[in-house]
């Protein structure tokens, strides 16, 4: 598919781009969308939930009534989990989330988040371009006439710092590198803002694979 390339201001700069097919016009695999968003989240679970079970309580283990003759059921000890503070039956212990993925498998769900959006025509070209310095009031300026306003991903080639410290602070914003992509992100996002040069890049990076 071909875009248009535009500014800063919102303008069309009169260059297109062609998009590779290979990238942003593959049959969306959804099963594989699935799995690598449920990896990523389960990767984001620090796994240190815990409660005490009834021999980590602390309490008397005196039997706090006689067997037999009180009309009730038996009851050794204050830590049983049918009393208030005792201890809790089958409650959480840490444990670790994580699971493999086969890098194609990984590889084939990032490819099909780029052409999911490609073909919602939820993809923007913009020329690249640098701040002199952090300016939140600058880079929403920015957004403001490109006319963006919900969720929103920008891929760039490399680091900026800049444009980083100046889009930090803005809720429905957020950079990344184009090598560090992620599904999730991808998914995640009501418009992929796709720097001119991050498209080299990308095409660098998937035509290896």
């Amino acid at each position: 598919m071909e875009l248009s390339v535009l500014n800063i201001k919102g303008e069309d700069t009169g260059r297109k781009v062609t998009l590779s097919d290979a990238i942003f016009g593959i049959e969306p695999n959804g099963h594989a969308m699935y799995l690598d968003v449920k990896q990523y989240l389960a990767n984001q679970r620090q796994g240190t939930h815990k409660s005490k079970e009834r021999n980590e309580v602390a309490g008397s283990t005196k039997k706090i009534k006689k067997q037999k003759g009180t009309g009730g059921a038996r009851a050794g000890s204050l830590k049983s989990p049918v009393f208030v503070g005792g201890g809790r039956v089958f409650g959480p212990r840490p444990r670790n989330y994580t699971f493999k993925l086969n890098k194609k498998l990984k590889f084939l769900a990032r490819l099909s988040a780029l052409s999911l959006l490609a073909r919602d025509n939820k993809v923007a070209l913009l020329e690249s371009f640098s701040l002199e310095a952090p300016k939140t009031k600058e880079f929403k300026s920015i957004l403001s006439n490109l006319n963006i306003t919900g969720k929103t991903l920008m891929v760039l080639p490399a680091l900026d710092k800049n444009i980083i410290l100046s889009s930090r602070n803005l809720p429905k914003f957020k950079v990344s590198v184009a090598s560090d992509l992620n599904t999730y992100d991808l998914l995640n996002t009501e418009k992929l803002l796709i720097s001119e040069e991050s498209v080299n890049v990308l095409e660098t990076l998937y035509s290896e694979r």
